[in-house]
């Protein structure tokens, strides 16, 4: 009994410490300037600022890819300014687009609304809850906004770089320049993990409590649930950036917008 305990002991101890790592599968060039990828019935959709990520200058949209990388369709949604982060919710598409969220019906491809927000000048990511309220950052403000049944209203400021926002169980996940933070269904604030090495952007969960997430400079961290730090890729010296991830969490499927450098990777993601 004590040495089948032991044996219990060691699995345990040995799931704990397997390292993560990525194994590249496909890329998907000339994409125009790619940032945020988001995984959804079978495709991926895409968010293509086309120019400069600050500038309202109508270029932008959102292509959709297939899951060997293939492209679908470059221009699904055009007209757009500088799209950033993407959500889902009940066959709508929200779009961050600098000052405004974008809602795009998924089936006709048609934009619904344009939802203003007031003062923001660089919203970029969004996470929506089971009860389908659209959080959306403002990075260059440090603030998140609310958005209920297309109203805005002030969730959270004083967030530091706020960019990757993710909800888990009732709770809103938020990459806070080099931390990720946590607040509860109470808005009290909890800090999960701190030390990235540059301004969070992508934030997605892997498993176990477990995130995986990037700064746009070109990193890919493994956040472990205790909050310890597994560096998985740095592309800083080859000047790739990585932008927001998509996550396909049933294949271990993890895509990264290369942003300046014009397309979509994508890796698997292993255990040693």
């Amino acid at each position: 009994m004590k040495n089948a305990f032991l044996f219990l002991l060691m699995l345990c101890a040995g799931a704990a410490s397997a390292q993560v790592k990525l194994e590249k599968l496909w890329e998907t060039k000339d994409l125009a300037t790619p940032e945020s990828v988001l995984p959804f019935n079978g495709l991926l959709y895409v968010s293509l600022i086309d120019g400069e990520g600050n500038k309202a200058d109508g270029k932008g949209g959102v292509a959709i890819l297939k899951p060997n990388g293939e492209v679908a369709d470059n221009n699904w949604v055009t007209g757009l300014n500088a799209p950033k982060g993407l959500g889902i919710f009940k066959g709508k598409l929200y779009v961050a687009d600098l000052s405004e969220v974008v809602k795009i019906d998924l089936k006709t491809a048609k934009i619904e609304a344009k939802i203003p927000v007031e003062s923001a000048i660089f919203l970029n990511d969004i996470a929506i809850n089971k009860a389908g309220e659209v959080f959306v950052s403002d990075t260059r403000l440090a603030k998140v906004y609310k958005i209920k049944n297309d109203k805005v209203e002030l969730y959270a400021d004083s967030v530091n770089n706020a960019n990757g926002l993710k909800f888990i169980n009732d709770e809103l996940y938020i990459l806070s320049g080099p931390q990720l933070v946590k607040f509860d269904k109470n808005k009290n604030k909890t800090l999960i993990a701190s030390g990235l090495a540059s301004g969070g952007d992508g934030l997605e969960p892997y498993k176990n409590g477990d995130f995986i997430a990037t700064c746009w400079v070109g990193l890919v961290y493994h956040i472990k649930a205790d909050g310890t730090l597994h560096l998985l890729m740095d592309t800083r010296a080859d000047k790739i950036n990585t932008a927001d991830i998509g996550i396909d969490p049933t294949k271990n499927l993890l895509y990264i917008p290369t942003f300046l450098k014009n397309s979509v990777v994508a890796y698997r993601i292993v255990e040693d």
